[in-house]
């Protein structure tokens, strides 16, 4: 190989020949940082500038590395002109770039490389579906206002898009990522999307974090601002609000160890979706924590719908404006508050289960109710079986005959007028057996009552020739409790007596045999 530059190549090439060689960053900042914003107005002349060619030439058939070196690519401040085109290249050598302005796209489509870092950078828009990487790709801080292709890239170990500002294409997506495999983590903190981020089926070995992220979609185009479904993260999904202190000036990229743990009561920078986002079949076996802003219009949803997950942590500090979908989800532990729900009939629950409640704030049975019957469907009684076996495992037995009571109400509404009567009727005196103290006053108001009856109207014996003391406080009862032997037996009542007195028989069935079950229950339980 050779050891000088090709002719023809200008003196900054030249230079960045032998800083390859040699495995050195070329630094063309000039200090001033006005002047050195890629993202600004300052001309970049020729002094500054290397062409896209010379890359290439860099990459796929540069100089061997100087004596004790390992050749890289790294530069600073470089204005790089014409499009760089690398599909399906195998690229050998370590690629780091600082605060760089490409006036054309990045074309990396079906290449495999070691690890490439563009930070800071200016890129029209990234083509790099297919890629195959044995180290990271970072994006850090970049802007790239046509949008990146992934698909089915295979990143080998991170994959960084932090401060990143990702504009549209043609179709309104903005990160065109489906089937990625990221072996650890992505994460995309404090990213900002002007069309939709699109992940499907994507495979992610360890967290997907999306702290602090600003996801627009473009209406024009595209009403789903995140599109996430079938995916499989192996540790946790951050949709939650990145702490401002550590980022505010930072100048770093990872989205972790970037200083001290910040108070829990500092400033938030919150995640905020606008538009649709879905998440619907995908998996997570670590956690799915969500707690950030979701704008959605007209039919727009948050789908969580047949989601897996041993925790889903729902703790939004403003209602969702549109519908949240749980439809067939299944997680373990539910940790949750009541305000972060939405509200008129804007929540899914069909089929939804779960294992423990776990509510960060008081979270009392009847706003769970209420939270059952804000659902978007009609009546479904498995949601309330789900809510009150939740409950009794927990040990909240009370709470969880509430909701079975709450469940027969509802059930009431949906049934015939002659069964909404009877069913009224059942309400008023037993509670549908779930109020056996309601019970117990009617029986004690009948009691009452029929002993004033049979005080005034005392009965005839039944034997002429036997006259047993009349009582007709323990006749009325010996009527109400016919399984009890109050020796009351020996009377014969006629008439509209007699009809009293198999009133007081039939209630006596119907109400002590809810008062008796209400305290085998108490008993049960002591």
């Amino acid at each position: 190989m050779a050891e000088r530059a090709p002719e023809g190549w200008s003196g900054v090439e030249q230079q960045l020949w032998e800083a390859y060689r040699q495995g050195r960053i070329l630094d063309l900042r000039t200090g001033d940082a006005e002047t050195d914003d890629p993202f600004g107005g300052a001309v970049w002349g020729p002094e500054r500038t290397v062409r896209a060619e010379v890359l290439a030439h860099l990459l796929l058939a540069g100089p061997e590395p100087a004596p004790g070196r390992v050749a890289s690519l790294r530069f600073s401040g470089v204005r790089v002109t014409d499009s760089l085109n690398l599909a399906g290249a195998a690229i050998g050598h370590y690629i780091e770039l600082h605060e760089c302005r490409f006036e054309h796209k990045i074309l990396v489509s079906e290449a495999s490389a070691p690890t490439l870092r563009f930070v800071n950078c200016l890129i029209p828009r990234l083509e790099a579906s297919r890629l195959s990487t044995t180290g990271d790709l970072h994006l850090a801080r970049c802007r790239l206002p046509e949008g990146i292709r992934l698909t089915d890239a295979k990143i080998g170990t991170d994959l960084l898009l932090n401060q990143t500002h990702v504009g549209g294409d043609r179709f309104g997506r903005a990160v065109s990522a489906d089937g990625i495999t990221v072996n650890q983590d992505f994460e995309a903190e404090r990213l900002e999307t002007r069309g939709e981020l699109s992940i499907r089926t994507a495979r992610i070995g360890g967290r997907l974090s999306l702290r602090g992220a600003q996801l627009h979609a473009d209406r024009r185009h595209n009403r789903t601002c995140l599109n996430a479904v079938r995916v499989v993260i192996g540790h946790t999904l951050y949709l939650t609000g990145s702490a401002d202190l550590g980022w505010t000036g930072s100048r770093g990229y990872y989205g972790s160890g970037y200083g001290q743990v910040p108070p829990s009561d500092g400033p938030v920078t919150p995640f905020r979706a606008h538009g649709r986002v879905r998440l619907s079949d995908s998996r997570f076996d670590g956690a799915c924590l969500i707690s950030g802003e979701f704008h959605l219009e007209d039919d727009d949803e948050l789908s969580l719908r047949r989601i897996q997950t041993p925790e889903l942590r729902f703790s939004c500090d403003f209602r969702p404006t549109g519908t949240v979908s749980l439809s067939r989800a299944r997680v373990g532990n539910l940790v949750d508050k009541p305000e972060a729900w939405p509200l008129g009939r804007h929540l899914g629950l069909t089929g939804f289960v779960y294992e423990n409640l776990r509510p960060m704030r008081p979270f009392s049975v009847r706003q769970r109710i209420a939270w059952l019957e804000g659902s978007s469907v009609d009546f479904q009684p498995e949601s309330y079986e789900q809510l009150a076996a939740a409950l009794r495992r927990d040990g909240a037995d009370d709470d969880a005959r509430e909701v079975l009571y709450a469940k027969q109400r509802r059930r009431r509404r949906t049934l015939p007028l002659p069964a909404r009567v009877w069913g009224a009727v059942q309400d008023a005196t037993v509670g549908y057996g779930y109020r056996p103290g309601r019970a117990g006053l009617w029986l004690l108001l009948a009691w009452i009552l029929g002993s004033l009856w049979f005080a005034t109207h005392p009965l005839e014996p039944l034997k002429a020739d036997e006259r047993p003391h009349w009582n007709p406080v323990l006749y009325t009862l010996n009527q109400l409790l016919p399984i009890v032997d109050l020796n009351q037996g020996g009377w014969n009542p006629g008439g509209l007596t007699q009809w009293i007195s198999a009133g007081l028989v039939v209630i006596g069935w119907l109400l002590a045999s809810t008062v008796v079950a209400g305290a085998t229950r108490m008993l049960q339980r002591g």
